[in-house]
């Protein structure tokens, strides 16, 4: 258990950065994987609207930093691979 002051400013700090990380990142899971199920279930048109609000979660996780910038692109890039192969 931390003693000094800022110590313990910093654990507080910490486990609230951790909660808003988490809840960033199941959101961000949920999306996708709504995506994926509208997907696989061959309802297009729902995955194409769910695909518009997957990627503005992952962009928005990049934004704060919660995931890496460049783990979103390949993320984004995959799921757009996944929308495309569904189209042809």
């Amino acid at each position: 258990m931390a003693n000094i002051k800022s110590a313990i400013k910093r654990i507080r700090v910490t486990e609230r950065r951790t909660l808003r990380n988490k809840m960033v990142k199941s959101a961000v899971k949920t999306a996708i994987k709504k995506f994926e199920v509208a997907l696989n279930s061959g309802n297009i048109e729902e995955a194409k609207v769910l695909y518009a609000q997957a990627v503005k979660a992952l962009d928005k996780a990049a934004a704060k930093g919660v995931i890496h910038k460049n783990a979103a692109s390949r993320k984004k890039s995959r799921l757009t691979v996944k929308l495309n192969n569904a189209l042809a």
